[in-house]
């Protein structure tokens, strides 16, 4: 007797529903006085979470065995299909990827339920009962609006859809599970601390509860977001990794937030400072999490990644503003168990430096909310939808993250409380004079080599202020290059520092002292490794401002020449499987007249879309320089090949910045030798071994991705387009031009003309370039496409009416910064006045040690280190 999956999948949920608002009455009956019925509460989640399982794999069994009768199944899978994609199907559409949402959540919930036994006790049914709450949330999306085991009406098709090619491939097997993980993951600390609020039990107890937790979510989030860049460099064939679209946003909102609460957290940690501020950037990164799916599933906003519009929109705002009013109210309930037990002594202090890190990131976050949702705001107040293109993002958001990285180099050379003139300068000399070396070898030595200290930036602003970015903007190479070495020498100075105290007062070997240092101060160290991964990726972006493209048709025989690299086109050839036709090109690659070897960009035709054949682009990585190339187009008949070709300097550095990045959050989320041994520490019981050593492997599964390149990669093939037209930009202005005017053909969401090949992108840009060669100008050209297809068709928004607000806030918030850092300077200034006449009232009843003031420092910082 076959079984009724459809029914079957929907009376799950339905059994999910009722157990997760069972175990939620529960949870919070136990917290208002009943703790014995917390057991009953533990096994209400273990069920919930058991039924969520039982879901997820009813659906991927209906996938597995191409149940078409379910309609999810049906249109994100066929007969030809390759079991793992199979699987990939699960979160490849709305329905299944909001079930493995809950699946996810799940798994943590579980793993944060088993830890918890024993322990946190006063806390522990409301985390329950909240953690609930968003599974309720999740179980009535899938039931009433987007059930992914619903049926097909007209009875089940003979063959499914199939699924979209541009999601066959290996990074979006990893990317989204990984993505979502980042999410969901925010969740078990957002339990905490609304926990924390209920209970009132603010101290310190739920910081160092969610401690490991944060740093899971924040890594997942991280791989999620490096993943995605990855996907895109190799699937998307237009030779970026970040476009600004409004997915990627989405992605990126939470990640700042949840920046901010990691720097800021440490504040309170070690001062008991901040305690509303970490409080609210907790609940923000969770809403921001809540925010990003609520702009990924709507379909409300143009995006490559998004799904199709549907009402999901409507219950996700309606639980956003369930979050922001509970979030807020209990804030205030709270406030007065929130005050600071200390505050902020000067303005030259550690704290500052964090806090001024603080607004940057919540600068940027607040600049690309808005700027995402701006074209829903237009089109609700004036009934007109406008874009906002990645060139306008790359205006502001550079300048925030070269101040940002400035200040990740600043940080770690002033001194808590209060910073001496001494130590200042023995803390910034190195780093500056690091930093002026670099900036003289960059505009005087790096023209030599391809890398001058100025670069061409458009001119063609209609606004002052964008005129202002715009030349600021070329300078933007010698500013990151410059900050980097900055920021670089100042974290090795603190390792070598460091070493060198503990050989001195330990009597150890330097290697011995160096691993001995990082081990007693994990947290530190690993964030400074974090750091310097930070530095190694925004060389990586900064290698950008020097891509160059060259587009040629070749004949078999005839070569393409682009920078130190040659293209000899051999001859192309076609395969094909059960699923599709390949036609592929084989090009030898030469640098500098070196035969490096074979590389055959490809265009692949869909059995389930022939008309829309994707783009394979060919990848050769070095550490030097990526050599990209797309086959626009082959004659079956002449054999004559159109290819566009990119040197992109720096790229892979943005992939080992990235495994960087993993290893200093791995060294951060290390647990003692007592944690994992279960060896108690004095007067205290053994606990959280198991979660640090979970933790600490799950961390390290996040690696594995990175760490392995896809066949794809490593065969110069994989990455696709679903566009299969020609770019070709011939000069710098037609680039200027191009960049601004957005395609608007209807079926790419809105891609910029310097990066769509579809028909449309590839007539307009003929027409515009007759425009350019008959003299006619930038801003005329811009006018009048802007009066054909309307301001939506304008990547960059221009100075009238309400788009002008969308310039006036990024400079309205900088200068409210700097009017609020002034007031607090001041105030600040007249606190570290008296604070230095008690010290030296102090210092004349008791000296200091002979031992060096910068010493003493750090000897102060590194005393029970891990408490910080």
């Amino acid at each position: 007797m076959q079984v009724d999956l459809p029914l079957f999948g929907t009376v799950v949920l339905c059994a999910l529903l009722v157990c997760a608002a069972y175990t939620a009455g529960v949870a919070i009956v136990a917290g208002r006085g009943r703790p014995a019925l917390l057991s009953s509460a533990r096994w209400g989640t273990y069920a919930t979470c058991a039924l969520v399982a039982l879901g997820v794999l009813t659906l991927a069994y209906a996938f597995q065995t191409h149940d078409f009768r379910i309609r999810y199944v049906s249109r994100y899978s066929d007969r030809s299909m390759p079991w793992y994609y199979l699987v990939t199907s699960l979160w490849g559409g709305q329905d299944g990827s909001l079930l493995w949402w809950a699946f996810l959540l799940s798994l943590y919930t579980t793993a944060c339920t088993r830890w918890m036994r024993g322990k946190y006790q006063e806390l522990q049914p409301w985390v329950i009962a909240t953690l609930m709450s968003i599974f309720i949330f999740f179980a009535v999306l899938m039931l009433f609006a987007a059930n992914p085991f619903a049926v097909n009406a007209a009875g089940p098709p003979v063959d499914g859809e199939g699924l979209n090619p541009l999601l066959q491939n290996y990074w979006m097997i990893i990317h989204p599970p990984t993505l979502y993980s980042g999410f969901v993951g925010w969740s078990i600390p957002f339990a905490f601390v609304i926990a924390a609020l209920i209970t009132g039990r603010l101290g310190e107890e739920w910081i160092f509860a969610t401690r490991r937790w944060v740093l899971v979510a924040w890594l997942a989030l991280s791989c999620g977001n490096l993943l995605g860049m990855l996907w895109s460099y190799e699937e998307l064939g237009w030779g970026g990794y970040w476009a600004w679209d409004p997915v990627e946003n989405a992605a990126f909102m939470p990640w700042l937030a949840g920046t901010a609460f990691l720097h800021c957290v440490m504040i309170q940690e070690r001062r008991g400072m901040l305690k509303v501020y970490n409080v609210f950037l907790l609940c923000l990164t969770f809403i921001m999490t809540i925010f990003g799916t609520f702009l990924t599933r709507s379909g409300l906003i143009a995006s490559v990644h998004s799904f199709a519009r549907s009402d999901i929109g409507q219950y996700f705002v309606g639980y956003l503003i369930v979050l922001v009013v509970v979030c807020l109210g209990l804030i205030a309930w709270r406030l007065p168990k929130l005050r600071a037990e200390n505050r902020i002594d000067a303005v030259l202090s550690r704290e500052t430096a964090f806090l001024m890190n603080n607004w940057i990131l919540l600068g940027m976050l607040l600049f690309v909310v808005i700027a995402t949702t701006f074209p829903l705001i237009s089109e609700a107040l004036r009934g007109q939808t406008v874009s906002v293109g990645p060139g306008f993002y790359n205006r502001w958001m550079i300048p925030f993250g070269i101040v940002l990285l400035f200040l990740a180099g600043v940080g770690p050379l002033i001194a808590w409380r209060k910073a001496s003139g001494r130590n200042l300068f023995r803390a910034f000399v190195v780093p500056l004079a690091a930093g002026l070396i670099v900036c003289l070898a960059h505009v005087f030595i790096g023209p030599i080599f391809g890398f001058p200290a100025r670069v061409e930036s458009p001119s063609i602003y209609e606004t002052t202020t964008g005129q202002v970015l715009a030349a600021i903007s070329s300078l933007m190479p010698l500013l990151s290059t410059t900050t980097c070495a900055f920021v670089t020498a100042a974290i090795v100075q603190e390792f070598v520092r460091g070493t060198a105290m503990r050989m001195r007062n330990a009597k150890e070997s330097l290697p011995v002292a160096f691993v001995n240092l990082v081990i007693r101060a994990r947290r530190r160290y690993g964030g400074y490794i974090v750091h310097l991964a930070i530095v190694v990726m925004f060389l990586g972006f900064t290698g950008a401002a020097y891509d160059v493209e060259k587009e040629a048709a070749l004949r078999p025989g005839e070569r393409l020449e682009i920078g130190n690299f040659s293209l000899r086109y051999e001859n192309s050839r076609m395969e094909a499987d059960e699923n599709k036709r390949m036609v592929f090109s084989d090009l030898t690659v030469y640098e500098n007249g070196r035969m490096l070897g074979r590389i055959s960009p490809a265009k692949f035709i869909y059995r389930t879309l022939p008309d829309m054949p994707t783009t394979e682009v060919a990848i050769r990585s070095s550490s030097r320089s990526d050599l990209y190339v797309i086959m626009n187009s082959v004659n079956p008949e002449t054999r004559v090949g159109t290819f566009k070709a990119i040197v992109r300097p720096f790229v892979s550095w943005i992939w080992f910045g990235g495994l960087l990045l993993i290893f200093g959050t791995l060294i951060a989320a290390a647990p003692t030798w007592k944690e994992m041994f279960g060896e108690a520490r004095a007067g205290a019981p053994a606990r959280g071994g198991n979660l640090s050593v979970a933790a600490f492997l799950l961390l390290g599964a996040f690696a594995y991705p990175l760490l392995v390149p896809s066949n794809a990669r490593a065969d110069g093939e994989g990455s696709s387009s679903l566009h299969a037209g020609v770019v070709n930009i011939r000069n710098a202005r037609e680039g200027q031009l191009f960049e601004r005017l957005l395609c608007m053909c209807g079926d790419c969401q809105t891609l910029p003309l310097t990066k769509c090949a579809c028909s449309f992108a590839v007539d307009a840009r003929a027409s515009l370039r007759e425009r350019l060669d008959d003299g006619e100008s930038l801003q005329s050209i811009i006018a009048s496409y802007r009066a054909q297809y309307g301001p939506r068709a304008i990547a960059i928004p221009s100075d009238q009416g309400l788009d002008r607000a969308l310039w006036a806030v990024p400079v309205t918030a900088a200068v409210l910064a700097a009017v609020g850092l002034v007031f607090l300077g001041r105030k600040w200034a007249k606190r570290g006045a008296t604070a230095d006449a008690a010290s030296a009232a102090a210092a004349k009843v008791n000296a200091p040690a002979d031992t060096s003031a910068y010493d003493n420092k750090l000897e102060d910082e590194l005393k029970d280190i891990d408490g910080m």
